[in-house]
């Protein structure tokens, strides 16, 4: 179908003057050269007011509008391109397929008649960039405006959806931001989490490798380290510093020794008290062959201290004698110590028997001077010697655990017990090293070891190498056993602990010592038995030391691998050792 606004069509050209308020195209025809003189101005076109040639498409009913209407000129006759004046007129439908002029139906709103259209009221077009609407002109009749058509009338809210408000708009752009900033969120939400989750994963790590290094560096690992040593360091046992001071312990109500050594060992910060037993071997001066408790009453602080550089390979710089006396006053001066108690203890100095004990047996137990003097002399009727030191090893411990870590303040506390040291130690250089004892032992870096000896009081390689090598640093050297006179006990008297004490006094007494085992019956004299001459005197020397009679020695049968047997019988009264 041809575009009725296409130039040409119609009665003359036409030209675009402007849109109206709809946006709909408004045309105006070229007004021609010559105008006759009663001719009516001319109008802008409208194309839904009038129709070139007079023809509607639109309108049902048997006339057309007549596109001009001056007022003076007659109609002109509506034009019908497909009418041949024979047939007769086509009736009328409208949009929806309706007859009639009742039906008939303007898709712009307007209701078509059988007579000639109401005409729209004209508009003059513009520019929306020009001025308004052309004033009316004179003369002209205002025509009326189209009667709506209720039952097709339309409103604007029908077309709500060509332009929405602008406040639902920024409601739209405010619930985008929302969601937006919500998701940014939780985004940095995550990814602080996963930072946080790799930070705390590395911590971690980081602690780990540090705590296996740790016990690395301390000789703690499990499978890489042996008793009583740090073999994890990276400097060799033997280049390591230690200082070490020996301390004898007398027992001046009882009688008797106990020796100890102190060691602090500067290159690994460990501290070590390194128990001795009495029976260990030691040469004298003379090359003879003697044990610790015998070397400490006959040979003194110095000739003990150099033998025990021999046999342990060490460089001991000091030797502190400590009386029971200066100890229990050491106690009291560091206010007390707590120990874990293995034994009850009876009080020395009760004249009844059946009191309750002055050292009870537990741990977390508080020790007063006095105690802790009790418990680091006790020995329980049948146990070794060695039970007796370890509870001097612990009573030396807590000691340290209560000492001032500071040098100044430990010095104060030796120059308080008033003791005369052995040279070459002074108060300051006691106070000194028990400082860093002190501290090593107050953060835990402090332990206890006894120095395992044979039955002969001598060292071997295998038993001795975790605390002599290890701790000390040193070589164990020995004397021959062959050296001392070989004695073989055995024991009649019906008491066990005998064949203890007969072995303690004997390794005391310079001697070896060999277990002959128990007899089956009880004897009631002791004897003492040689099988070469050369031997009588050593018989003799074996007498005296056990307390026998000098009746009891005389010649007979040897057991394999001794110089003298002794047999013990219930004549023999042990001393305390």
């Amino acid at each position: 179908m041809n575009d009725r606004y296409d130039a040409g069509y119609g009665d003359g050209p036409y030209e675009l003057v402007g849109y109206d308020e709809y946006g709909r195209p408004v045309y105006q025809q070229v007004p021609a050269q010559q105008v006759p003189q009663q001719q009516v101005p001319q109008q802008p076109y409208d194309p839904y007011a009038q129709q070139g040639y007079g023809y509607d498409p639109y309108a049902t009913g048997q006339q057309q509008a007549q596109p001009y209407d001056t007022g003076n000129q007659a109609p002109a006759p509506s034009y019908d391109p497909y009418d041949t004046g024979h047939q007769a007129p086509a009736p009328s439908y409208d949009s929806y397929g309706g007859r009639g002029a009742a039906n008939a139906y303007d898709p712009y709103g307007q209701t078509a008649t059988s007579g000639q259209q109401p005409r729209v009221a004209e508009q003059t077009a513009y520019i929306p960039q020009q001025a308004g609407p052309v004033p009316q002109q004179p003369g002209q009749a205002e025509e009326p405006e189209p009667a709506a058509d209720p039952e097709r009338e339309y409103h604007t809210e029908q077309f709500a959806f060509v332009e929405e408000p602008t406040d639902d708009s920024e409601d739209v752009i405010d619930w985008l931001n929302f969601t937006e900033n919500r998701t940014e969120r939780r985004e940095e939400a995550r990814r602080r989490a996963r930072s946080r989750t790799i930070a705390l994963l590395v911590v971690l790590a980081l602690v780990a490798v540090g705590g296996v290094g740790y016990l690395w560096y301390a000789g703690k690992l499990p499978g890489l380290s042996s008793s009583g040593s740090k073999s994890g360091t990276a400097t060799s046992a033997a280049a390591q510093k230690r200082d070490v001071i020996v301390v004898h312990l007398h027992n001046t109500g009882k009688g008797g020794t106990s020796t100890a050594l102190l060691v602090d060992n500067t290159t690994t910060k460990q501290g070590t008290t390194v128990l001795l037993p009495n029976s260990l071997a030691l040469t004298g001066d003379d090359g003879t062959t003697t044990t610790l408790a015998k070397s400490v009453d006959d040979d003194g602080a110095s000739g003990t201290r150099d033998q025990l550089d021999t046999v342990l390979g060490t460089n001991i710089q000091g030797t502190w004698r400590l009386d029971t006396p200066y100890l229990q006053n050491l106690v009291d001066l560091v206010g007390n110590i707590d120990i874990d108690t293995n034994a009850d203890v009876p009080d020395p100095d009760a004249k009844k028997k059946g009191t309750s004990p002055l050292v009870h047996q537990g741990k977390d137990q508080t020790l007063s001077g006095k105690m802790a003097v009790a418990y680091a002399t006790y020995r329980a009727s049948g146990e070794a010697q060695n039970a007796q030191l370890e509870r001097f090893g612990q009573v030396m411990q807590g000691v340290l655990r209560k000492m001032s870590s500071d040098p100044t303040g430990a010095t104060t506390t030796v120059q308080t017990l008033a003791q005369i040291l052995d040279p070459p130690l002074t108060d300051k250089d006691l106070g000194a090293f028990l400082a860093r004892l002190a501290d090593l032992a107050k953060g835990g870096d402090y332990k206890t070891a006894l120095l395992p000896v044979q039955s002969d009081g001598t060292l071997s390689a295998r038993t001795s190498d975790s605390v002599v090598k290890d701790i000390l640093g040193g070589t164990a050297k020995s004397p021959d056993a062959g050296s001392a006179v070989r004695v073989s006990v055995q024991n009649a008297t019906g008491v066990k602990d005998d064949t203890e004490k007969a072995r303690v006094v004997l390794l005391n007494g310079g001697f070896t010592f060999l277990e002959g085992g128990t007899a089956s019956g009880t004897q009631a004299t002791s004897k003492v038995l040689y099988a070469d001459a050369a031997d009588k005197a050593n018989a003799t020397e074996v007498a005296k030391t056990l307390g026998l009679p000098a009746g009891s020695v005389t010649k007979g049968t040897v057991s394999s691998g001794a110089d003298v047997s002794v047999v013990l019988g219930s004549d023999y009264k042990p001393a305390s050792s």
